[in-house]
């Protein structure tokens, strides 16, 4: 009875054809039992070549290379990259950063989001298509499983063939590399936040164990998971930017369209015949259907779980090319240009992306240029709010907690200003080794009769003896007993 029932909707880019669906057991149309939920099926998607199949190896193969070498690279004797959260230090390209940068972290979150819109607002999801980890890493997965398993036909007939010595052989080698690359990539992932020198001393010394094992083995198991495994359905079902992707998106953004117009009516023909009068230039040979690595049928429209690959297009064009088509029925084109208008890259939403992207991205290379690794609080002693002298004077007392965020020692020398002859008497200097703290006490004394009110503002300075361009000053309340 529910057999009979059951409607099969197919949305086209003219509006929605409703079709009553052929009787069908559960198990035939994907169901399980509840009637709620849809059983995963394997994609096996069809390799591709062409010009977008070339870029996109070429920028896997180019951030792979960055994410297993960098950990290995080294500058002045100290990694390249790398996060030593133990000691609280953030190894950037020569640059040392500490918890108290947590600004510069903003801004550079900030860069980022605004960097992921102007390029949305521009490309569509090029990001995802080209970029993102999870299609580097299931791109990786899916070559080793074409290298070993074949193209798309060879692995469908592998998969519904019995389990022979071939396809347990094809199948255990093809895991094999699979778990050997998800370690390597774990391993790698860990040399980012454990010196590589050490890492790599403990593995090949068979003393590698504790935390660092235990995030190798996790990192390195979730990249075997979700490359090998999940693939297009972290994209579909786990990834918020392809829900709210469509926000971003206007008539001018650049998408991977299929042209309606000229491809339709579809119509099967043989190679190297014409075509015959009204017929569209689709052949309705579903290559581009084949090659898409989250199976849908971009002929259907724009759909959320286009990533923008382009191995629709590759696909397509190498078929336009066989029967003497032009290329382009499917191709990185905008709703505008579809429509035969013209396509405006510069609008209101790109130049505001824009603008704010480049002020921030100036003032964070500004602020990391000037940036001084020293910093210093200045706590006044709530105890007593001034004492006398004896000889006509007042005391303040005050706590500095001197920062040395430099990879170096230094030795700091401590001056007071803002009210005239006032002196410092104790400590007025302290020594802070690398990456530490210092606190000081010091007493501050002033004339009252040079005070012009019962607050007045001071400034302590410091600066390293040995360098004098490496200073900062915080300001202080000095208190009196007032005219």
């Amino acid at each position: 009875m529910l057999g009979l029932l059951r409607l099969h909707c197919v949305v086209r880019l003219k509006g929605i054809k409703m079709e009553k669906a052929p009787d069908k057991t559960p198990a035939e149309d994907g169901l399980v039992d509840s009637g709620f939920y849809q059983k995963h099926k394997t994609i096996y998607a069809r390799q591709t070549k062409g010009f977008f199949t070339t870029l996109r190896k070429v920028t896997v193969w180019l951030l792979l290379g960055l994410f297993y070498i960098l950990p290995w690279i080294k500058w002045g004797g100290q990694q390249l990259v790398l996060f030593d959260l133990p000691a609280r230090k953030f190894y950037l390209f020569g640059m040392v950063f500490w918890p108290q940068d947590f600004f510069y972290l903003a801004l550079l979150l900030i860069i980022s989001a605004l960097t992921l819109f102007f390029v949305t607002a521009l490309a569509g999801r090029i990001w995802c298509g080209y970029a993102c980890p999870q299609t580097v890493w299931s791109e990786v997965f899916v070559w080793i499983e074409q290298w070993v398993e074949g193209d798309r036909p060879q692995q469908i007939k592998l998969e519904n063939a019995a389990w022979d010595r071939s396809k347990i052989s094809k199948k255990v080698i093809k895991h094999a590399l699979w778990l050997f690359f998800s370690l390597l990539t774990g391993f790698s992932f860990v040399g980012f936040f454990v010196p590589m020198e050490t890492l790599w001393t403990e593995f090949s010394g068979g003393t590698l164990g504790g935390w660092a094992l235990f995030w190798v083995l996790f990192y390195g198991f979730a990249t075997y998971g979700n490359a090998g495994f999940l693939r297009e359905q972290i994209c579909l079902y786990m990834c918020p930017y392809a829900r709210f992707q469509s926000a971003m998106f206007d008539k001018d953004t650049l998408i991977i369209s299929y042209d309606e117009a000229r491809g339709e009516p579809r119509g099967v023909r043989k190679r190297g015949a014409d075509k015959s009068a009204g017929e569209g230039d689709c052949v309705d040979c579903t290559l581009c259907v084949q090659a898409c690595p989250t199976g849908i049928d971009i002929r259907d429209g724009l759909q959320y779980q286009c990533i923008g690959c382009a191995a629709c297009i590759d696909a397509c064009d190498t078929v336009m090319d066989k029967i003497g088509s032009p290329r382009g029925l499917v191709r990185y084109t905008t709703e505008h240009e579809l429509n035969g208008g013209k396509t405006h890259i510069l609008r209101v939403r790109t130049l505001i992306y824009a603008g704010l992207l480049t002020l921030i991205t100036v003032a964070l290379l500004y602020s990391m240029v000037n940036r001084i690794p020293l910093d210093m609080d200045v706590i006044r002693d709530r105890n007593v709010l001034f004492r006398d002298t004896g000889d006509g004077g007042i005391e303040n007392i005050y706590i500095l907690k001197v920062i040395n965020m430099d990879q170096q020692a230094h030795k700091y020398k401590i001056t007071v200003s803002g009210i005239e002859g006032m002196t410092l008497s104790g400590v007025d200097n302290v020594n802070v080794p690398s990456g530490k703290v210092a606190e000081v006490t010091v007493n501050v004394r002033a004339n009252p009769d040079k005070m012009t009110s019962k607050s007045e503002k001071v400034m302590f300075h410091i600066e390293a003896e040995e360098n004098p361009t490496l200073t900062d000053s915080q300001e202080g309340r000095f208190l009196g007993p007032g005219k």
